[in-house]
C-alpha cells in the first residue's frame, strides 16, 4: 500500500521511528476515541438496576476484576495480538476479512468474477498453500454452496451491527458526557437541560459532516489525549486518596465471588461490563489509515494502562462512598473544582469517539454497496489528499434523525448502553468467526489452533451476548431491529443483483450477431464514442442488441464497458484497464473492463472518458506491434488465431513513469508486479499484461509513446494504425454517449410468496428510490441514452 492511500511504514531506517510514533499519536484522534470515553458510563450501566453497590465491596471489586481482565483478554489479546495481523493488504474491518478469505477459497457470490483479477498485485496470496495440502475445511466450504450464503449472511450481520453502533455511540457518549450537569444543577433542572444540549450537539455533529474531518482533524488527537491525561491523573488521585489497595481487586478471585454473590444480578449486570470494550472494533477497522505496530504501540503503552488507571480510581472512590448509590458514575469521583473543565474535555472527546464511528459508518456502507450488497447511494469524498474520507448525504441524515430519536425516547444511559452493547458484541463475535476462518485458509494453520482461539474468545463473547440479551426489553430490542431491517434490505438487494447477472449472461448475444450488423441490414455507423454499460466481461450485452433493434444506429467507436469490483481494497491505476478488441479492428469494437477495490475512489466521468481514450490509444499501438511487429510475437498462436477471439483476449493498460527504455521491449513474467519508477520522466512507457481465456497464461509488455504529439507518426507505421487512431480521436472530438439500461425486474410465474415480496416489492422499491446508475457513474443527461429492458427473475 502507497503513501497516498495512507500507509505510511514504508520508510527508511532512519526515520521509521519517528515516521512510527507519528503514526501511533494520529491513531489516538481517529481509532480511540470510542474507547477512551467508555469510563463516562460503563460503572453507571453496570449498577443501574441489576446490582447494589454494598457496604463490603464485594460488587465494586468484582466489577472492577471484570473489567480490567475484559480489557486484557479482548482489546489487548485478542485485537492486538491476533487479529490486526489478519489484514487485507493492510485493511482491516468485517469486508476486508471477508475479501481476505474469498481470496483463499471459492466461497464469494460475486458475480463477474475473472481468472485475470486473479493476477493483480494486491490480489496475491501471503502463504500460497501447495495443491497437495488442501485442507479440509476449504475443500468443505468450497463444496457446499449454502455455506457460501451463511457466510454472506454473517458478513451482513456484522457490518449491520457496526451501523447499528453508528448510530447507537454519538447518542450514548455524548449524553453521558453531558450528564455530568447533573451534579452542578438540581433534580428538576437537569433533566430538562442534558437531553436539549445532547439533541444539539448531535445536530452540530452530523451538520458538519459534509465539510470533511481533514479540516478539524488535527484536533483530534491532541484532544484524546488530553482526555486519556486527565482520565490517568484522576484515576491516580482518587487510587492514592481513597484506596491505595484498590490493586488487590484485579485478581481473578474477585470476579469469582462476585458471581457467587450476586448470582443472576451479577450475570445480567455483564451487559454493562462490557461497554469497556465499546470501540476496541476500531482498531481493525481502521487499520488501512494506521499501520499494526502504530496502533499496537498507542494501546498497549498508553490507551490500556490510561483506561486501567481510571476504573480503577472509580473503583477506589466508591469504595469509601455508599452513600450515593443512586449517583454512581464518573463525575461523582471527579474534585468539585475539576468537573466543568473535566466536563468540557469530556464532551470534546465524545464528539471526536462518535466523529470516528460515524467515518466509520459511511465506510463501510460504500465497502458494501462496492460489492453489490447496499442500494446505491451519494458518495461525496471531501479531501482530494486524504484517501478514504466519505460523506454519504442520505445516510447522514438518517443516523442524526435516528441518534436524535434515541435520545429523546430511551433519556438515559441504561437503555442506551444496553442496546450499545448486544450491537457490539454481535460485531465482537462475527470476527471471532471470521478469523478463525482466517487461520484456517489463509495462514493455514492446523484446525485446532482455529478451533482454540473460538472457543476461547467465542465463550466470553457468548458469555457477555447472552447477557445483552436479557436487556431484550430495556433497550437491547433496537440493534435487533434495525439489523433485521438493514439485512434484509442488504440481502434483497445482492440477490436481484445476483439473479440479474445471471439474467444477462443467460440472454446475451453472440459476437457473430454484432459482425453481421452492417449497412446491408439498414444500420448505419454515426460519429462519436458510444459507451455501453454492461456487468458482463464476454459477449454482447441484450440490452445493446434491444437498443439497435428500435434504433436502427450505432456510433463509429463502440466501447462495451464493465465497471466491476473486486475483492481487493485497491486496484493499482497500472492494472485498472482490461481492454480488448470486438470483433476485427476495421469494426473499431472494443471491450474495457475497469476493475475498482472496495476502497478505491471511483473517477468522475470527464476523468473516465479522457482516461479510457488514452488506454484505448495504449492498446490500439499495443495490438499494432503484437500483430505487425517484426518477430514481436514468434511462438504466439494466439496471435494467428482467426479474428472472432479477440473478444476473449484482453491486456492490462497501464501506464506510469519510466526512463531509460527501449522503444518496444518484451518480456515474459509468471507473476505480474506493479512497474513503478522514481525517474524523470522521458517517455509514457504503457505496461501490458495479456490474459488468455484458456489456461493462465501472461505476457508481459511493455512499449513506449512519445508524449510530444498527440497522435503517432506515420513515419514507420502502417497507414491502417494512423487511420484507427485517427478515427479514436475524431469520434472522441465527436462526442461521446453513454448507453445503460434501465431495468425493471419481476419475478417469473410459479416463484415463492417470498421471492414475488423480494423481487416485485422489495428490490423495485428500492430501485426507484436510490440513486441510478447513471447518477451512481455522474453522466451528464445530455449524453445519457437509456434502454428499457425487462428483466423476468
Amino acid at each position: 500500500m502507497d503513501l497516498e492511500h495512507g500507509m505510511c511504514w514504508d520508510t527508511s531506517k532512519k526515520d521509521s521511528w519517528k515516521t512510527l510514533l507519528l503514526l501511533a499519536y494520529q491513531s489516538l484522534g481517529v481509532v480511540y476515541g470510542d474507547l477512551s470515553t467508555s469510563p463516562l458510563y460503563v460503572y453507571k450501566s453496570t449498577f443501574a438496576e441489576d446490582i447494589q453497590h454494598s457496604d463490603t465491596n464485594e460488587e465494586i471489586f468484582g466489577v472492577l476484576s471484570f473489567v480490567f481482565w475484559t480489557l486484557t483478554l479482548v482489546p489487548l489479546f485478542k485485537y492486538v495480538f491476533v487479529v490486526l495481523r489478519a489484514d487485507d493488504n493492510g485493511e482491516g474491518g468485517t469486508f476486508a476479512l471477508y475479501s481476505l478469505i474469498c481470496r483463499h477459497a471459492k466461497v464469494s457470490l460475486l458475480p463477474n468474477r475473472q481468472v485475470a483479477d486473479e493476477a493483480l498485485s494486491t490480489y496475491k496470496l501471503e502463504n500460497p498453500p501447495e495443491k497437495k495440502n488442501n485442507s479440509r475445511v476449504k475443500m468443505y466450504l468450497e463444496k457446499h454452496k449454502g455455506l457460501h450464503t451463511a457466510l454472506l449472511i454473517l458478513v451482513l450481520l456484522g457490518t449491520c451491527m457496526v451501523i447499528g453502533d453508528g448510530l447507537l455511540t454519538p447518542a450514548i457518549s455524548v449524553f453521558s458526557a453531558v450528564s455530568g450537569l447533573e451534579l452542578s444543577m438540581s433534580n428538576n433542572h437537569h433533566q430538562y437541560a442534558v437531553v436539549p444540549i445532547t439533541c444539539f450537539i448531535l445536530v452540530c455533529l452530523f451538520a458538519l459532516q459534509h465539510y470533511g474531518t481533514h479540516r478539524v482533524g488535527f484536533l483530534f488527537a491532541p484532544v484524546v489525549l488530553a482526555w486519556l491525561l486527565c482520565i490517568s491523573a484522576l484515576g491516580l488521585y482518587n487510587i492514592i486518596h481513597w484506596n491505595p489497595h484498590v490493586y488487590q481487586a484485579l485478581s481473578p478471585y474477585y470476579m469469582f465471588k462476585f458471581l457467587k454473590k450476586t448470582k443472576k444480578g451479577g450475570w445480567m449486570s455483564l451487559g454493562g461490563i462490557l461497554l469497556c470494550i465499546t470501540g476496541s472494533e476500531a482498531m481493525f477497522a481502521d487499520l488501512g489509515h494506521f499501520s499494526y505496530a502504530a496502533i499496537q504501540i498507542t494501546f498497549t503503552f498508553l490507551v490500556y494502562p490510561a483506561l486501567t488507571l481510571a476504573y480503577m480510581g472509580q473503583a477506589a472512590y466508591l469504595s469509601q462512598h455508599h452513600d450515593n448509590t443512586n449517583h454512581i458514575g464518573f463525575y461523582i469521583s471527579v474534585p468539585g473544582k475539576l468537573r466543568i473543565p473535566v466536563l468540557i474535555i469530556a464532551i470534546l472527546a465524545s464528539v471526536v469517539g462518535s466523529q470516528a464511528i460515524i467515518s466509520g459508518t459511511f465506510s463501510i456502507i460504500n465497502q458494501s454497496q462496492s460489492l453489490g450488497c447496499f442500494p446505491r447511494v451519494k458518495v461525496v469524498h471531501t479531501s482530494d489528499k486524504i484517501h478514504g474520507q466519505i460523506y454519504i448525504p442520505e445516510i447522514n441524515w438518517m443516523l442524526m434523525i435516528l441518534c436524535i430519536a434515541v435520545t429523546i425516547g430511551f433519556r438515559d444511559t441504561k437503555h442506551m448502553g444496553n442496546a450499545s452493547g448486544l450491537a457490539v458484541m454481535t460485531v465482537m463475535l462475527v470476527t471471532t468467526c471470521l478469523t478463525s476462518l482466517a487461520i484456517i485458509l489463509c495462514w493455514h494453520k492446523p484446525p485446532i489452533v482455529a478451533l482454540s482461539f473460538l472457543l476461547f474468545f467465542g465463550s466470553i463473547e457468548l458469555l457477555y451476548f447472552s447477557a445483552s440479551l436479557t436487556k431484550f426489553t430495556e433497550g437491547a430490542w433496537l440493534p435487533i431491529l434495525l439489523a433485521l431491517f438493514l439485512m434484509t434490505i442488504m440481502f434483497v438487494w445482492h440477490y436481484a443483483t445476483i439473479k440479474k447477472y445471471e439474467f444477462d449472461l443467460h440472454n446475451k448475444v453472440s459476437l457473430e450477431w454484432l459482425l453481421a450488423l452492417g449497412p446491408s441490414l439498414g444500420i448505419a455507423r454515426v460519429p462519436g464514442i458510444g459507451l455501453v454499460f454492461t456487468d458482463l466481461t464476454s459477449g454482447i450485452p441484450a440490452n445493446f442488441s434491444r437498443f439497435v433493434t428500435n434504433l436502427p444506429a450505432f456510433h463509429r467507436v463502440l466501447v462495451f464497458v464493465c465497471i466491476k469490483s473486486v475483492p481487493v481494497p485497491y486496484v493499482p491505476p497500472a492494472e485498472r484497464y482490461l481492454v480488448g478488441r470486438v470483433g476485427p479492428p476495421a469494426h473499431r469494437s472494443y471491450r474495457c473492463i475497469v476493475r475498482y477495490g472496495y476502497r478505491d475512489v471511483h473517477q468522475d466521468v470527464d476523468s473516465f472518458e479522457s482516461e479510457l481514450v488514452a488506454r484505448l490509444a495504449d492498446f490500439i499501438n499495443y495490438d499494432w506491434h503484437r500483430t505487425h511487429g517484426t518477430n514481436s510475437f514468434p511462438d504466439d498462436d494466439a496471435s494467428q488465431s482467426n479474428e472472432s477471439s479477440n473478444d476473449c483476449r484482453l491486456a492490462v493498460i497501464g501506464t506510469v513513469s519510466f526512463s531509460g527504455v527501449p522503444a518496444y521491449e518484451i518480456e515474459e513474467s509468471v507473476q505480474p508486479a506493479s512497474v513503478s519508477g522514481g525517474f524523470p520522466t522521458v517517455v509514457s512507457v504503457t505496461d501490458v499484461i495479456e490474459m488468455e481465456p484458456v489456461g493462465i497464461r501472461e505476457r508481459r509488455v511493455r512499449f513506449a509513446i512519445d508524449n510530444e504529439s498527440e497522435t503517432p507518426s506515420a513515419v514507420g507505421m502502417d497507414l491502417q494504425l494512423q487511420e484507427e487512431l485517427e478515427d479514436l480521436l475524431s469520434a472522441q472530438q465527436a462526442g461521446t454517449a453513454f448507453i445503460l439500461g434501465h431495468s425493471h425486474v419481476k419475478a417469473k410465474q410459479g416463484s415463492s410468496v417470498m421471492k414475488r415480496l423480494a423481487i416485485n416489492f422489495g428490490y423495485n422499491f428500492l430501485r426507484r428510490n436510490c440513486r441510478g446508475p447513471d447518477v451512481a457513474l455522474k453522466v451528464p443527461p445530455v449524453s445519457l441514452l437509456e434502454v428499457g429492458m425487462v428483466y423476468v427473475l
